[in-house]
């Protein structure tokens, strides 16, 4: 079992950064592939970011690509989500969540095609965007 705890949303103007946090607890946190996603009011959940069960490998949603940067701290069992120049349409919640096996695929395409790669969910928060 992990359990992860998500911090750092806030509301922020339009060009604002933020950096969110998620921390895991439980065993082998390491082995696990991490993910951002989000949900808007009225809006289907979606994949924001993933990363590998080390830096290196990484995938993101086109709409976040070249603003947000998805790291991680093994040694923390913390997993970030850089967001700069943030937009109106990236007001959400945010949830960070694991993947039990994890490949490579899993990252590239899991995070954008198959959510049910992640089993295991924080409980959320909220980043709004103001213009």
């Amino acid at each position: 079992q992990l359990q992860l705890v998500e911090s750092g949303g806030g509301s922020v103007q339009a060009g604002g950064s933020l950096r969110l946090s998620c921390t895991g607890s439980g065993a082998s946190y390491d082995s696990y592939c991490m993910g951002w996603f989000r949900q808007a009011p009225g809006k289907e959940r979606e994949g924001v970011a993933a990363i590998y069960t080390t830096d290196g490998v990484t995938g993101y949603a086109d709409s976040v690509k070249g603003r947000f940067t998805i790291s991680r701290d093994n040694a923390k069992n913390t997993l970030y989500l850089q967001m700069n120049s943030l937009e109106p349409g990236d007001t959400a919640m945010y949830y960070c969540a694991a993947a039990p096996r994890c490949t490579v695929s899993t990252v590239v395409y899991g995070i954008l095609y198959r959510p049910y790669d992640y089993s295991y969910w924080g409980q959320g928060t909220q980043v709004t965007v103001s213009s």
